[in-house]
């Protein structure tokens, strides 16, 4: 039986991806939306989630694998809502951001576009495939789950910074000859300042 693939949403400053590689596994608790709860009560042990950074990020930075199938919320008292229970497989190489995925025509009907406030979604093969791709990701079953490396530091653009430093310096040179008239020029009576008024 093929496995299915799915998305899993979480707010990092919540429940980050270093965190679930910190704990081995986790009960992916807290779902109150009926469709999203469809979708837990659907995985099954074995699938692949992508694992996304909500709100702050905004972007799939891991692959996580489902090792429980669904079962009663612990954290509320109604058979209601499920969790299922998913451990960290492998952190993609590099991260691909909700830009990356709006921005790739192979992905345009993507749950994670389609549907972008649930929180637990399908994923088809293909667009798993190519989440990966993106990622520059290879999945390997041996994997050993790692935390995300920082993100890159920004690029140094000297050019700019010759720019901006010569801009200062034509600048200084406009406020010192200004100054050097001022000098010059026979003092000016002073009026009643408005910049009191300007800043209420």
């Amino acid at each position: 039986m093929p496995r299915g693939h799915w998305l899993v949403k979480s707010e990092p400053f919540k429940y980050s991806w270093d965190q679930l590689v910190e704990d081995g596994s986790t009960h992916w608790d807290g779902v109150r939306n009926y469709e999203a709860r469809n979708n837990l009560q659907a995985m099954k042990v074995g699938d692949l989630a992508l694992y996304y950074h909500s709100n702050e990020g905004k972007e799939v930075v891991g692959i996580a694998r489902i090792v429980r199938d669904a079962y009663p919320d612990p954290t509320i008292d109604d058979p209601t809502w499920v969790v299922v229970e998913l451990a960290p497989v492998q952190r993609l190489e590099e991260r691909v951001t909700l830009v990356d995925v709006k921005a790739d025509p192979l992905l345009a009907d993507m749950f994670l576009v389609k549907r972008g406030r649930i929180s637990v979604v399908p994923v088809t093969q293909a667009e798993f495939a190519r989440v990966l791709a993106l990622g520059r990701t290879v999945l390997r079953e041996d994997a050993v789950p790692e935390k995300l490396s920082p993100g890159p530091p920004a690029k140094r653009n000297s050019g700019a910074r010759k720019s901006a430093a010569s801009k200062l310096k034509t600048v200084a040179a406009s406020k010192a000859k200004k100054k050097e008239a001022s000098r010059k020029s026979p003092p000016k009576k002073r009026g009643k300042s408005r910049a009191g008024d300007r800043s209420r």
